[in-house]
């Protein structure tokens, strides 16, 4: 295995693939000092002030000058001007449909959406509700009627910090009343439960709106106040949830075809080698998915600044590219008038694994979307009505940007790791992918996939992307993801809080 990896001719550093010594030897390259796995090094001397790239990209400026061999880090590479041509549309390229169909065991669902999970779901409208569809869900599993269903999943209390004190008519309140209803439509959810207080801002008629919540009518909803109390709720909730137990039990997998799927695509914890394995394999799934008719979403808007020309020359049309571009320009003032920066990452512990800047941490994350034409772009939590690859704006908080792809409908999550996130998100099972051996040998219980063998045994990009594309196949049609085995998924649900808490 070599000791350092230059991804494009024209890059001014190199990637160490283990921890190396100073006086090591590399590519023609003499180390002055330590590198650490996953860290650059310059592989020729530059000036100070002048780009460092990777990638074939910018990720930077020198901030004094550094010599061939040294450490490139955040002592010495800043931000620098990252507006690139945006060039929409130049190079959105289809992709050729797959040869032969393929299909997964799912739950059919009555508006033609098909789940990989069958839960049934206690989800509130406000969080002064959450212990109580916390204390349903808990009666219910106890029930002996519960127990004896075969088809059924579990319950999940869905509670969140929201739904009161905020405005009932501004950017937060749509943005919540989209999430609440997204996740009511998810089709990993085989019934509903909506319990609110009663006295909230979040009101439950507005919830429900003018048709109906769920296309099956598996749905009922109750309001504490209404009730009499927590312990009549109680005691009607699980009653209603036994009601759409029946209902739910009584679908069974089926086969569907893969254009079903919607996988929504996430990296956390990311390191140096995030760009270079899990992400890029990540991506060649993704285009084998899209060429079988399915969809692929792509979110984090503030972990693809200084990239999105990428995605841009990609779009479909100049319309769907300007889409990408205003979701930019609302986050840079977003931040602005919040008084933060969209340099705000990478992490600490990114920094730990080798990552500098936003623009290098972005090249390595829009590599998740592969090659494939960016065919719309959505709101947070707002419906996905195109196949294929798709964008979704989110915070980077990676909980908050799931919680965003679930509600528009994702059924499977895929997320990439090179310091070992832990979390789940039911009702959707979460698929861990470790981007180097050291993470996978290290937490084996956590991660589902390693990708680390990229490196050390030579797997290629195609083989490994492959082997994830089999592995969501497998996942939605039943198989148990690590997250899942070790009940991950009841804290998890963090909708996007935009605006004044009063």
């Amino acid at each position: 295995m070599p000791l350092t990896l230059r991804l494009h001719p024209q890059d001014n550093v190199d990637i160490a693939l283990a921890d190396l010594a100073a006086g090591s030897e590399s590519l023609g390259v003499l180390l002055s000092e330590r590198i650490a796995r996953g860290h650059k090094l310059a592989n020729r001397a530059i000036a100070q002030g002048a780009a460092i790239t990777r990638y074939g990209q910018i990720i930077g400026a020198a901030t004094q000058a550094i010599a061939a061999g040294a450490h490139v880090h955040v002592h010495n590479i800043a931000m620098t001007d990252h507006r690139q041509d945006y060039d929409f549309a130049a190079a959105a390229v289809p992709l050729q449909p797959a040869d032969t169909p393929r299909s997964f065991q799912g739950y059919h669902r009555a508006d033609g959406a098909v789940g990989t999970r069958n839960y049934l779901g206690v989800l509130t409208s406000v969080n002064c509700s959450g212990s109580v569809a916390r204390f349903i869900a808990e009666e219910a599993e106890k029930t002996d009627w519960f127990k004896a269903l075969s088809n059924i999943d579990g319950i999940v209390p869905i509670a969140h910090a929201s739904g009161c004190g905020m405005s009932g008519s501004d950017e937060g309140y749509a943005t919540l009343m989209r999430t609440l209803q997204g996740y009511a439509r998810n089709p990993n959810f085989g019934g509903i439960l909506l319990v609110g207080l009663g006295c909230e801002v979040m009101q439950l008629p507005d919830l429900l709106g003018k048709g109906r919540m769920r296309a099956d009518n598996n749905f009922r909803h109750l309001t504490i106040q209404a009730e009499g109390g927590t312990r009549r709720t109680v005691e009607r909730g699980v009653e209603a949830l036994r009601e759409m137990a029946l209902v739910a039990n009584a679908c069974a997998r089926a086969p569907a075809p893969l254009s079903a799927l919607v996988i929504g695509m996430q990296c956390g914890g990311s390191d140096g080698y995030s760009g270079i394995t899990a992400n890029p394999a990540l991506g060649i799934a993704s285009d084998l998915l899209v060429s079988h008719g399915g969809t692929t979403i792509l979110s984090e808007t503030t972990e693809i600044y200084g990239a999105e020309h990428l995605l841009t020359r990609r779009a479909i049309s100049a319309e769907v590219g300007e889409k990408l571009i205003a979701r930019i320009r609302w986050w840079e003032d977003y931040t602005a008038r919040n008084k933060g920066e969209m340099n705000n990452n990478p992490s600490p512990g990114n920094k730990r694994g080798g990552l500098t800047t936003i623009l290098e941490k972005s090249l390595g994350a829009v590599a998740k979307g592969g090659s494939a034409p960016l065919t719309d772009v959505y709101l947070f939590a707002e419906q996905i009505t195109q196949k294929g690859f798709v964008f979704m704006d989110s915070p980077g908080y990676d909980p908050c940007s799931v919680t965003g792809q679930v509600a528009s409908g994702a059924n499977l999550i895929v997320f990439t790791t090179g310091r070992g996130s832990v979390s789940g998100y039911k009702p959707v099972p979460c698929l861990k992918v470790a981007t180097n051996s050291e993470l996978y040998r290290h937490m084996p219980e956590d991660m589902d996939l390693n990708t680390g063998d990229i490196i050390e045994n030579g797997v290629t990009l195609a083989e490994k992307g492959r082997e994830m594309f089999e592995m969501f196949i497998r996942v939605a049609s039943g198989e148990v993801t690590k997250s899942e085995a070790l009940g991950f998924g009841g804290a998890e649900f963090v909708p996007w809080q935009i605006g004044a808490v009063m």
